[in-house]
């Protein structure tokens, strides 16, 4: 009889909480946006670390205005971040399709940032490098 009441409480304490978590992580999410448009790469790996967590598990769920981290890095010119980051990503999610269908080097070769340091080093890793 005694757990049920303490099985609530920990029930109610435990819901508590969920807030602000998403709250950090809309925080965590807005501070990395930042850092890769500043092309500040130290201050993105400090937060990351920081956070405890890997770029290839977040890559695919942080937008900076609808983009994602990588072409947000060419279309700020964020060549050392941008550089960054497709080292840290898996092959595979250099090579998938984005939410308009295209990959991430299709759509740099179209927007112009087709002889980018980023471009390069995503070819890099895609082709076994």
């Amino acid at each position: 009889m005694r757990l049920l009441p303490t099985s609530i409480v920990a029930i109610i304490a435990a819901s508590a909480f969920s807030m602000p978590v998403q709250a950090n992580s809309d925080q965590l999410a807005a501070n990395i946006c930042n850092y890769v448009q500043a092309d500040d790469k130290n201050r993105l790996r400090k937060k990351l670390k920081e956070n405890r967590v890997k770029l290839r598990n977040i890559y695919s769920g942080v937008k900076c205005n609808g983009d994602s981290l990588l072409r947000t890095a060419m279309n700020s010119g964020s060549e050392k971040v941008g550089t960054f980051i497709a080292k840290r990503l898996s092959v595979s999610e250099l090579t998938a399709t984005e939410t308009d269908g295209k990959t991430i080097l299709d759509w740099a070769n179209g927007n112009g940032h087709g002889a980018s340091a980023i471009t390069t080093a995503i070819k890099d890793r895609t082709a076994g490098g």
